[in-house]
């Protein structure tokens, strides 16, 4: 576990409001959110059918991850995996699980699952590489 993490502690997370990190959170008793997670600078979770961040996940500054999408009246739980790293100014759609230590490139936008142990970028995002 990396030396930044050993006195990690959950954030107090008030509903609609930045956290001290400047991130927001809407519908937080949605949220599960595992231990030893990185979120950057003003990214915005919208957890209205749910939003489940497992431990050591990493997400950059400014991403969106939205369980509801009132363009196309898609929603559904979102579930970023154990050790999953989720570049900058991405964007997350309902219903998508991003696998276990896959790592998604900055300003990608995924809007289908990926499995674990993969490199994923782009718009929309496509799978360029399997991790060993």
């Amino acid at each position: 576990m990396p030396t930044r993490f050993k006195n990690w502690q959950a954030p107090k997370i008030a509903e609609g409001k930045l956290t001290k990190w400047h991130w927001l959170v809407q519908h937080k008793k949605n949220l599960k959110l595992g231990k030893n997670t990185d979120i950057g600078a003003f990214t915005y979770i919208n957890a209205k059918y749910g939003v489940v961040i497992e431990d050591e996940a990493q997400i950059g500054s400014h991403c969106s991850i939205y369980s509801v999408s009132t363009i196309d009246n898609k929603e559904g739980k979102v579930a970023l995996k154990k050790n999953c790293k989720i570049g900058s100014h991405s964007v997350i759609m309902p219903g998508v699980t991003i696998g276990e230590n896959s790592v998604i490139g900055a300003f990608s936008f995924v809007n289908c699952d990926m499995p674990a142990n993969v490199i994923a970028c782009g718009v929309p995002a496509r799978i360029i590489k399997k991790l060993k």
